[in-house]
């Protein structure tokens, strides 16, 4: 285990590594190509536009090439039955859209509708041991869910994920991921698989990339019960909720008994939130919002709060509206576009792996 000094010392090479590749971005933006997405288990919320939408779409906004991948068959990795997924998966995509996701900018597809993409995962599952598949925080957390759960076992589409995630990311060549600090770790395994490919089967001119990571803000943010922004926690401002109900949601969030208005996120986590979330959509920052509202108190600030939280979404609830309005003739339609482009790219992949590995016939 790393001492603190060194853990500090890989933090701070991360990030003046992520800010190197900021400024590479900004200069060159068409020599990144970003792989991301999500697991479709339920509609996307407040706590998804903040910590991970808004960055996927300022980065399309930049040039950079971006993958969405609506990871369908991670659905079934906990659960026994995947519910409505086709449902689940359009309101993941009118999610994307009325987030500003661009589907003519970004590709988005699904896990399912791409089999040369899962079948990277076979000859990864080979430069990976099961220590390491087990060290990974995700697959860690799992077993310690399953183990509180006293039900079935970890499946083994969990214990495969980190391997999983590698083929999502390097199916297309992917040599950026944005990541919150705390998930480093996460793309450890992927930068491993592209590693160990490399020198067994084209050590002389390395084939995949190794995925830098790309720190983002990826705040988190508290639900109205004051604990973190869930869907199996049932806490949170859905982005396809109404007006009505995001005033509701801003007038239950929790605050505190001290009336001065101060951003400690430690010390007063559920004003710090609201602070947060304020000043996201007020283009200013918590610290500046926390100036403003001062003395005038809790009211003063829930007041600032929604005025904030829902002109921001008001463009979102137009462009979700709008793209809802087509039926999902028109979602099916933009999914069979992603999918035919990643489709496109993992055949090529694989058939190039399959040369390297001497396993075409």
């Amino acid at each position: 285990m790393n001492s603190p000094a060194v853990g500090h010392g890989i933090d701070t090479a991360a990030r003046a590594r992520s800010a190197a590749l900021e400024q590479q971005i900004l200069a060159d933006p068409p020599r990144f190509r970003v792989l991301t997405g999500e697991r479709p288990t339920g509609a996307l919320h407040l706590g998804h536009l903040i910590a991970t939408l808004a960055s996927r779409v300022r980065l399309q906004a930049q040039g950079v090439e971006v993958f969405l991948v609506v990871a369908d068959y991670q659905a079934i990795t906990d659960r026994d039955a995947s519910g409505d997924l086709p449902g689940v998966v359009r309101g993941v995509l009118l999610d994307y859209l009325a987030a500003g996701i661009d589907p003519q900018a970004t590709t988005i597809f699904t896990h399912s509708a791409v089999p040369a993409l899962n079948q990277l995962l076979l000859p990864f599952l080979s430069l990976v041991t099961v220590a390491e598949l087990e060290r990974n925080p995700t697959v860690k957390a799992e077993t310690a869910a399953a183990e509180a759960r006293g039900r079935r076992g970890m499946s083994g589409l969990m214990f495969t994920y980190p391997a999983h995630q590698a083929a999502d990311i390097l199916f297309c060549h992917g040599n950026l991921v944005p990541v919150g600090q705390d998930q480093l770790p996460h793309l450890e395994l992927t930068r491993t698989v592209a590693r160990r490919f490399n020198a067994r089967y084209s050590a002389g001119r390395p084939y995949f990339p190794e995925p830098d990571a790309l720190i983002v803000p990826t705040p988190t943010i508290l639900g109205d019960d004051g604990a973190k922004m869930s869907k199996s926690a049932g806490n949170t401002l859905e982005l396809r909720a109404t007006e009505d109900e995001t005033v509701r949601f801003v007038r239950r969030a929790r605050t505190d008994s001290e009336r001065h208005i101060t951003y400690e996120p430690d010390r007063r986590p559920e004003v710090a939130n609201l602070l947060t979330i304020g000043a996201h959509f007020a283009g200013t920052t918590p610290e500046a919002l926390a100036e403003e509202v001062g003395p005038a108190g809790a009211g003063r600030l829930k007041r600032v709060v929604t005025e904030a939280l829902v002109e921001g979404l008001r463009p979102m609830r137009a462009r979700r509206a709008e793209a809802a309005a087509h039926g999902p003739e028109y979602l099916d339609a933009i999914l069979r576009r992603g999918n035919a482009r990643a489709n496109q790219i993992a055949d090529r992949t694989l058939d190039e792996v399959r040369d390297l590995m001497g396993m075409r016939y």
